[in-house]
């Protein structure tokens, strides 16, 4: 994978991004950051290289990682705090990169949540992804809410699917494979059917047929 910036530097990068925003006398080093950085890039790469965008390769078919791309930045900062996590069982480091990833870019995605190997952010300002069963080929546009709703239900969701803006999954919901939630939907203790496209709002959700296996997004 090219990176725009990796190792020392990319672990610098976060440890003084961290110190701004939470200068308070728990100070983190980069070092704390950097033994982490080869599992974290696996992981990235991993789930880059299944991404069909543009700004996700260079010309000549290699995997990018720009520092810079918001989206990029998103997703390597969430899987940092999540490997930190599942690593050490230590909260101190993995809470002050949550709250980075939710400072920055507006996405609010906490360390404990499983998410897939393979997914996409598309300017995720405003989203809030909560504890659910996340299958890969996930998208997610800006403005998404995954969640329950009492505490006692989450969702489980099949592969390929994608949530356009100000659209919400919540409570005991069972979501088939290859399934578009569309643009302002809101989908409440429900179960659906792999091939749907879903409009409208709880209770009045409509499904409208999908073509089949139709991934937009994904190698």
């Amino acid at each position: 994978m090219i990176c725009s910036i990796k190792g020392k530097d990319l672990a610098s990068y976060v440890q003084k991004q961290v110190s701004l925003f939470f200068p308070d006398n728990d100070t983190i080093k980069a070092s704390n950051i950097e033994k982490y950085l080869d599992e974290v890039m696996g992981r990235l790469e991993f789930c880059f290289c299944h991404i069909d965008n543009k700004y996700y390769f260079n010309n000549n078919g290699k995997v990018l990682f720009n520092h810079l791309n918001s989206d990029h930045y998103a997703t390597f900062l969430y899987f940092l705090s999540n490997t930190i996590w599942l690593k050490s069982k230590d909260a101190r480091i993995p809470s002050k990169i949550f709250l980075l990833n939710k400072a920055l870019h507006g996405i609010d995605l906490f360390y404990e949540v499983s998410m897939p190997d393979i997914f996409l952010l598309v300017h995720p300002v405003g989203t809030v992804l909560g504890r659910a069963t996340y299958g890969n080929y996930l998208s997610i546009y800006q403005g998404c809410t995954v969640g329950s709703i009492t505490g006692k239900g989450y969702p489980l969701i099949g592969e390929n699917f994608t949530m356009y803006s100000n659209s919400s999954l919540l409570g005991s919901c069972k979501i088939g494979d290859n399934v578009i939630l569309g643009s302002g939907a809101r989908v409440i203790n429900s179960i659906f059917d792999s091939e749907k496209t879903l409009v409208g709002q709880h209770p009045f959700v409509r499904e409208l047929q999908n073509r089949p296996n139709i991934s937009p997004f994904f190698r």
